[in-house]
C-alpha cells in the first residue's frame, strides 16, 4: 500500500459544504489499495473510513464453513465504514478490496468528531447509509427470488455505476464469490450475457458492450436500488 496527499474527492465528499470540506481535508491521505485487499473483518475495531475514488469495496458476510455472498458495494459515491459513526464501531460483515484503486482514507476518530459537529455532514452520511441499508435489503431479496443471470447483470450494472469507463475486472470467481455461488454458474451466465452482445469477456476484463440492453434483461432490483440513491444523495439528483 502506498500512501501520499489526497487527490480529488469521491462524489460523497464533493457534496460537502465548503467550510466542512476544508476542516475534513487536512485528514485525507491519498492510499493506492490493491484488489482482495481486507479493509475490516466482522467485529474489528475501525481505525480508519474509506472513500473510494476509482476502486470498489463488496461488504459481505462470512459463515462459519466460509461460504461467503455480497451484501452491498461500495464504490466513488460512498463510503466504507459506516458504523464509525452510527455508535456501533464495528460490523457483523467484512470488507474486501474488489477492483483496486485510489482511496482517501480517514481517522474514524476525526470523522466522528466532525459528524456530531456538522449538521450538514451528519445528515448527508445518514441518508447514504440509508441508501445503503436499502441495496442490502434489495440484494438478499433478489439473491432468494431472481435467477443468477439476472443477479449477475445487477452486480455488473452496480460496479459500473461505481467505477469510471465501460471496463471491469473481475474474474469468475470473484463474481461467483460475491454472489455466494459456483463459479460455473458465472460461467453460463456471462456464456449467455456474451452471446446476447451485452458483454465480452476475456481474461477476468468484462466490458460492457450494451448498458441498455444490460440493464432492460435485468431484474427491477437494480434500479430500486439505483433510485434509492438517486432520492436519497444530492450528487445523484443533481446529475
Amino acid at each position: 500500500m502506498s500512501i501520499s496527499k489526497p487527490c480529488s474527492p469521491n462524489e460523497l465528499l464533493s457534496c460537502l459544504p465548503d467550510d466542512v470540506r476544508a476542516r475534513v481535508t487536512p485528514f485525507l491521505e491519498n492510499v493506492h489499495l490493491p484488489s482482495g485487499r481486507s479493509l475490516y473483518e466482522s467485529g474489528a475495531y475501525f481505525r480508519y473510513v474509506y472513500f473510494p475514488l476509482n476502486g470498489t469495496v463488496a461488504l459481505h458476510g462470512l459463515t462459519e464453513n466460509g461460504s461467503t455472498s455480497m451484501l452491498s458495494l461500495v464504490g466513488r459515491e460512498g463510503l466504507v465504514g459506516v458504523s464509525s459513526f452510527m455508535g456501533g464501531l464495528s460490523m457483523n460483515s467484512n470488507a474486501t478490496v474488489l477492483t483496486g484503486g485510489n482511496f482517501l482514507r480517514m481517522p474514524a476518530a476525526d470523522l466522528l468528531r466532525e459528524f456530531e459537529r456538522s449538521l450538514p455532514l451528519l445528515h448527508l452520511l445518514l441518508r447514504y447509509t440509508q441508501a445503503l441499508i436499502a441495496q442490502m435489503a434489495q440484494t438478499a431479496m433478489c439473491n432468494r427470488h431472481h435467477t443468477l443471470e439476472k443477479a449477475f447483470s445487477r452486480c455488473l450494472l452496480l460496479c459500473l455505476d461505481r467505477t469510471t469507463g465501460n471496463e471491469l475486472l473481475l474474474t469468475h470467481g470473484q463474481m461467483a464469490h460475491l454472489l455466494g455461488v459456483r463459479r460455473e454458474g458465472v460461467t453460463e451466465a456471462a456464456f449467455r450475457l456474451q452471446h446476447l452482445g451485452l458483454i465480452r469477456y476475456a481474461r477476468g476484463h468484462i466490458t460492457i458492450l450494451d448498458r441498455q440492453g444490460l440493464e432492460q434483461g435485468t431484474c427491477e432490483c437494480y434500479s430500486a436500488i439505483k433510485s434509492e440513491y438517486d432520492r436519497l444523495l444530492p450528487m445523484r439528483m443533481a446529475a
